[in-house]
């Protein structure tokens, strides 16, 4: 049992649970949703090393940087999530935050658990990608030891680019490789060793938090109503219309006149609501001001 593996409390047995197998299925469930406490609580622990990451991040961005993120398993499919619901949501191209899936993109519905040991791969598809110094990796990986994750970073390290990693046990070697660390210390899972659970909890609160503060950041928000999301189906035009109505004050009838005249570009429409300006004018507006309807409508 000298296996540095051996001994992470990732893979450690939570006390207590060792007639786990005997209990009711309900029983079961109810100690998962209690466990899941746990994230929350080791979130709160890790909130200013991710405040200071995602500051980071944001900043390359600012700067035309992109967003990298190196996973396997659970964390490499929490990011491939993340990343594809920032399009709908926020209208970002898909070359803006990049995830990168150990086994590629057939294991985010087959595990393909070898893949997780291959050394190189992270690095060959992020020099297939160009990696400049404004761009940021993220590795994530509850264990901190997996070896496509650490190698991928240590890689993107000697390229320039600014490595982050999100691990869920202290002193991991993908600490080690990565130039700021945010531990999420989870703690062992229910089923011991099934970093699915409350860890995969911790680390899509983590990229929720990444991404969307980025965003934000990027001009995608006015206030906390997003404005650059794509009116693609019924709901989400409703919500288009809703905050043009709320947010400049006009009824429907005129925020709908306004969508349509700026080719369904919510943001435009709300720039041409609050600013009384013609579409345009407002997109030449926005373009100015870096895609910020605050800056874009100030006198």
């Amino acid at each position: 049992m000298n296996n540095p593996l051996d001994h992470l409390p990732t893979e450690s047995v939570r006390p207590g649970l060792e007639d786990l197998d005997t209990r009711t299925p309900g029983e079961i469930a109810r100690l998962i949703l209690e466990a899941e406490h746990a994230a929350t609580a080791a979130m709160a622990q890790a909130a200013p090393a991710l405040a200071a990451a995602v500051d980071a991040v944001a900043a390359r961005m600012l700067q035309g940087g992109r967003l990298f993120t190196l996973g396997a398993g659970t964390p490499g499919r929490l990011a491939v999530l993340d990343a594809a619901e920032l399009g709908p949501t926020f209208s970002a191209p898909p070359t803006l935050v990049i995830p990168i899936l150990a086994g590629g993109p057939a294991a985010m519905l087959h595990a393909t658990e070898g893949a997780e040991d291959d050394t190189t791969a992270a690095a060959t598809t992020l020099d297939a990608h160009r990696l400049t110094p404004t761009d940021s990796v993220v590795g994530i990986t509850a264990s901190g030891r997996t070896p496509f994750v650490v190698a991928g970073l240590r890689h993107a390290r000697t390229r320039g680019a600014l490595t982050i990693a999100i691990v869920n046990v202290p002193g991991s070697p993908l600490a080690a490789a990565a130039d700021m660390t945010v531990e999420i210390l989870t703690g062992p899972e229910v089923i011991a060793g099934s970093t699915r659970l409350t860890a995969g909890t911790a680390q899509k609160i983590a990229l929720n938090a990444l991404s969307t503060a980025c965003m934000v950041a990027l001009g995608k928000t006015y206030g906390a109503r997003m404005v650059d999301v794509r009116a693609t189906n019924e709901k989400l035009r409703r919500r288009a219309l809703r905050t043009l109505c709320e947010v400049a004050g006009v009824p429907e009838p005129q925020a709908a006149q306004a969508l349509a005249a700026a080719n369904g570009a919510v943001k435009t429409a709300l720039v041409m609501l609050l600013a009384n300006l013609d579409a345009p004018t407002a997109t030449a507006r926005l373009a100015a001001a870096q895609g910020r309807v605050r800056a874009a409508i100030a006198p």
